[in-house]
């Protein structure tokens, strides 16, 4: 019986490092994206031009080794697959934290834990249902909410910013992606072993830091410009 419990112990804890590695690496290539999507968002300051001619971009990038938009259906996938993983992982690990421990602690043992740490189960599930409101509104269904046209990228960015209550929906995204990166990057360093050193481990805390900054910043930028009439 011992044998055999270990032998599960001994799966399980290998199962839980393969799901937090999962996690890890899954969290990454996200971070490269927003950090490429924030740049093509920015575009919008350059003009209608820019912003569409950016867009256009994209489709034909790897032209002639990939077809018209092959590039960005490439990377739906990629993004598709590592999303369902992140999900996964993450539902699963909670679940199996939540079994472990049958009852409530009666001090709170995490004192010294951050925000973002705390708010990181309710803040992944607030980024799951904008992404899809997000698809639903520039990229799959294209739902313009003034009614005007959707084959035009740039205008439908102002025409959707220009509703105030679009543009604090993602405001409050924006907040919560923040949150996530800035826990995410250090728990991603911390998983693949690159935090064993004091220095490292403030190094991480920094980036984790520095890119939910940027990150959130950057893309509050463009709604809150479009919502001032800086860029129309």
């Amino acid at each position: 019986m011992a044998t055999a419990t270990l032998a599960k112990n001994s799966r399980s804890t290998r199962s839980t490092i393969f799901l937090k590695i999962t996690m890890a690496l899954t969290g990454l290539i996200f971070v490269g994206y927003v950090l490429a999507h924030m740049y093509g968002n920015l575009k919008a300051f350059a003009g209608e031009a820019a912003f569409n001619g950016y867009a256009e971009h994209l489709r034909e990038l790897g032209e002639p080794l990939l077809p018209y938009s092959g590039f960005l259906w490439i990377a739906r996938v990629v993004l598709l697959a590592s999303l369902v993983l992140h999900v996964y992982a993450a539902v699963t690990l909670w679940r199996r934290a939540r079994a472990a421990r049958t009852t409530k602690y009666v001090v709170k043992k995490n004192k010294h834990s951050s925000v973002s740490s705390h708010w990181m189960r309710w803040g992944g599930l607030t980024l799951l249902l904008f992404i899809v409101w997000h698809l639903l509104n520039f990229t799959v269904g294209k739902v313009n909410p003034q009614g005007g046209p959707t084959n035009n990228p740039y205008q439908l960015m102002v025409d959707s910013f220009e509703v105030w209550w679009l543009t604090l929906i993602y405001l409050v995204a924006m907040v919560a992606l923040g949150l996530h990166l800035h826990h995410g990057v250090w728990s991603a360093g911390q998983t693949l072993g690159l935090t064993n050193s004091v220095r490292q481990r403030v190094l991480w805390k920094r980036a984790g830091l520095v890119l939910a900054v940027v990150v959130a910043g950057g893309f509050s930028l463009v709604p809150i410009s479009v919502l001032l009439g800086v860029i129309s």
